[in-house]
């Protein structure tokens, strides 16, 4: 359901958590996906996630 590659991961979570999520917990429980599994996967790529902004940067 979610990209494997980090890239891809990366702008579809972020196209998520702006126009559909308020929060990535929320994205997480709607997606049914694993935060964890998300945020290891985008600090890989040296993005973590930013509660002010809602977004991976």
């Amino acid at each position: 359901m979610i990209p494997k590659d980090p890239v891809m991961l990366l702008s579809f979570v972020n196209l998520k958590l702006r126009d559909y999520y308020s929060s990535l917990d929320d994205m997480c429980d709607g997606l049914d996906v694993s935060k964890q599994e998300i945020t290891e996967k985008l600090a890989q790529i040296d993005y973590h996630y930013d509660a002010d902004r809602n977004q991976f940067c």
